[in-house]
């Protein structure tokens, strides 16, 4: 892990009792922080410490965009991947009963972030050091 940080505050203690959370195989942890306290780089180093593949959650692509490029630079020999919903633009298709219309489904896909999400799939299959971020509205129609 590259940074010129040092855990600070809270973080010692929150990294320590993750990382014993991961090792005993706990099924659900929660990291609770106000904006700007760290929790990034206090994930990062969960993750330094463990050594294991992780995935990443954001709420939205905002987010996800954002932690991306920060674990980028906090992991810059790792397989750090992008997946998120590859549509510019999508609108579902709809049924307007009360003037009997039917709306087609219209929708913009976004070629670029489709490469990244082929790459985040290729990188599981084939490293050990993936970490993917994601946003929780890509997981939706996969199968």
């Amino acid at each position: 892990m590259v940074s010129d940080f040092e855990p600070a505050g809270d973080q010692p203690t929150a990294i320590k009792d993750l990382v014993e959370g991961v090792n005993s195989n706990d099924r659900t942890q929660v990291l609770l922080g106000v904006t700007g306290s760290g929790k990034t780089f206090t994930m990062a180093k969960v993750i330094e410490e463990t050594q294991r593949p992780a995935l990443i959650l954001a709420p939205n692509k905002t987010l996800a965009a954002q932690l991306y490029s920060e674990f980028k630079k906090f992991f810059p020999e790792n397989a750090v991947e992008y997946f998120v919903s590859y549509y510019d633009y999508y609108q579902p298709e709809a049924y307007v009963p009360r003037t009997d219309t039917y709306i087609e489904k219209e929708s913009s896909i976004n070629e670029q972030i489709d490469r990244m999400r082929h790459s985040a799939t290729r990188s599981l299959l084939e490293r050990d050091d993936v970490i993917i971020v994601a946003s929780v509205s890509c997981i939706y129609g996969i199968g």
